[in-house]
């Protein structure tokens, strides 16, 4: 496991990867993200509110994070593929003290990571939240996500 501490706004929030083969509790998984990679190469989509990013999103109602993550991807990337999920981390909140029981999160939450090969490559539309993408060589990912952090890189060991 991997340890972080992170600044989300006014927030200080404790961030934990945990390598995984099983879902966390389903109620707590506040989002889902993944790698996408064709030929070795990285996905990046440029996304209205945060610049470049990977897909993501939020579970709807009867969805699973499965289903979730190859929904956003399709919505932000246009790309379909076979997805393999690959652990968790673990969003702490006990040392925040912007924290409270009316928080739009929970005190500990679980965002779900998933890494997709890509089996297909639509035409992009840019219908969704998303402007452009790109794909770029891994080791370049630092270059254009300003956010990356050791977290994000042990993640992306787990994809290998």
């Amino acid at each position: 496991m991997t340890t972080t501490y992170a600044n989300w706004g006014e927030s200080r929030v404790k961030l934990t990867w945990e390598k995984n083969t099983l879902l966390p509790q389903y109620n707590l998984i506040t989002s889902v993200h993944g790698f996408c990679f064709q030929d070795d190469q990285l996905l990046l989509v440029d996304l209205n509110d945060r610049g470049w990013d990977f897909p993501s999103g939020h579970i709807e109602p009867e969805e699973t994070p499965e289903e979730c993550f190859k929904r956003e991807a399709l919505e932000e990337g246009y790309i379909e593929g076979e997805c393999r999920l690959l652990g968790y981390i673990i969003v702490d909140h006990h040392d925040n003290p912007m924290w409270n029981e009316s928080s739009p999160y929970p005190k500990v939450g679980f965002q779900v990571f998933y890494k997709m090969n890509i089996t297909k490559l639509l035409p992009f539309e840019g219908r969704y939240e998303s402007t452009q993408r790109i794909f770029i060589n891994p080791k370049d990912i630092s270059n254009y996500y300003p956010k990356w952090n050791i977290i994000y890189q042990e993640i992306m060991k787990c994809t290998i």
